[in-house]
């Protein structure tokens, strides 16, 4: 398939910049009204794609198959609350515990004092303090550049190569035991929202998403455990404490990977020719108690769902011609776009993804091009959301 039949049209009020809030109003004695919002990600909003059949459900019914309605006859959308109800027990749903970290911090280069972004990629040498970076803007950092990060002038990076037109590898000369100088390079990182995100505009054409203390926390997993991700498993974002917990009073089983998510799900692909793009590869490792749970689930005939675009990459990277998966831990590349015949998971749930990005396409080769395509026609036109704080998409195979 080609790149621009992944293209639809996105108005920017329709790119989600906060995790769902759920407003509440209270009276007080004077019968004066407060609005209050709290986050409540668990109830963003969910359509249902039946890829067997090509049914699209947008609407809570009830047991008859009738729309439930509000008191004002309008009908109830379906919320990830209402997952519930399309999974049994012993089904088991799959989820991706890496931990982000704050890659994204600010300094001045030497001399001229001009601000710089440093997008923390990976630790290439623990003992000299080596780290592979992108830097903006970056015609203006050379090797042989010093940048600083603090007031005090500690904490200090030297350029000493070009990686790429963006890339660069620096040396933080801090001399310190280890542990000691990354609790100092994380304290002054920030959350690693995405650039459609930060670089939101608003009517009057300026930046209208400014990074908040709150930020880390909501872009990080419940379950997050292993460090080494610089973007996060954006569907798992909307699984609260309370919702793992119904999984386990529910019986659906959970498991865990581990996929070090990267930049490389953002990069603008530039070929027509999908076939000849290249992902980064990203770290992942499947132990043997997630074999066991997916591969003794499927055994069993119950539903594996894969939670998250990144879960199902990886579930694909280790699975066998026989259908079940095996240990692994290393690097994936994989770039999956229709045709592509699926061996792991059965069901998928997944954010609503940007025109032409990778995770869209790997949407698509699982629910069927058309049939996804008409699922996001319907979920924009009823005002859902797109991006890691947005709304989701079920993909059951029935």
């Amino acid at each position: 398939m080609k790149l621009s039949q992944f293209d639809y049209s996105l108005a920017s009020s329709q790119v989600a910049l906060y995790p769902h809030q759920e407003e509440h109003v209270v009276k007080n004695e004077k019968g004066e009204e407060t609005v209050f919002s709290v986050k409540r990600p668990d109830m963003c909003r969910m359509i249902v794609l039946h890829k067997k059949s090509g049914k699209i459900s947008l609407h809570k019914t009830d047991a008859k198959g009738k729309a439930v309605k509000d008191e004002n006859g309008k009908k109830i959308l379906l919320s990830l609350l209402d997952i519930f109800d399309f999974f049994k027990e012993d089904d088991a749903f799959i989820f991706n515990n890496t931990k982000v970290f704050p890659a994204r911090m600010y300094g001045t280069k030497e001399k001229t004092d001009a601000r710089i972004e440093v997008f923390l990629l990976r630790e290439l040498n623990q003992e000299m303090r080596l780290w592979d970076v992108l830097v903006e803007p970056a015609r203006k950092i050379r090797i042989g550049n010093k940048l600083f990060f603090n007031e005090e002038g500690t904490l200090v990076a030297e350029v000493v190569d070009n990686t790429t037109s963006r890339g660069r590898t620096l040396r933080f000369l801090y001399d310190c035991p280890h542990d000691v100088f990354k609790r100092e390079l994380f304290g002054i990182g920030e959350a690693p929202l995405p650039r459609y995100i930060i670089d939101h505009k608003g009517k009057d054409g300026k930046n209208d998403r400014p990074v908040t203390e709150d930020d880390f926390e909501d872009f990080q997993t419940v379950f997050a455990e292993h460090e080494g991700a610089v973007t996060a498993p954006s569907t798992g974002l909307h699984f609260t404490r309370q919702m793992m917990k119904r999984l386990e009073i529910a019986g659906i089983k959970t498991g865990f990977t581990t996929v070090h998510c990267s930049l490389g799900n953002f990069n603008p692909i530039e070929v027509e020719d999908l076939s000849k793009h290249k992902m980064d590869s990203e770290e992942m490792r499947v132990d043997k108690e997630l074999c066991d749970i997916v591969n003794n689930t499927k055994k069993a005939g119950h539903s594996v769902c894969a939670i998250g675009a990144s879960v199902l990459k990886a579930l694909e990277s280790c699975v066998g011609t026989d259908g079940y998966i095996k240990e692994y831990e290393g690097w994936t590349n994989k770039f999956i776009f229709p045709p592509y015949d699926f061996g792991s998971a059965d069901s998928m749930l997944v954010n609503l993804y940007h025109p032409q990005s990778a995770m869209l396409m790997l949407t698509c080769a699982f629910g069927g091009y058309e049939k996804v395509m008409e699922a996001y026609r319907q979920a924009l036109k009823a005002g859902f959301k797109v991006g890691c704080f947005g709304d989701v998409l079920l993909i059951l195979n029935d």
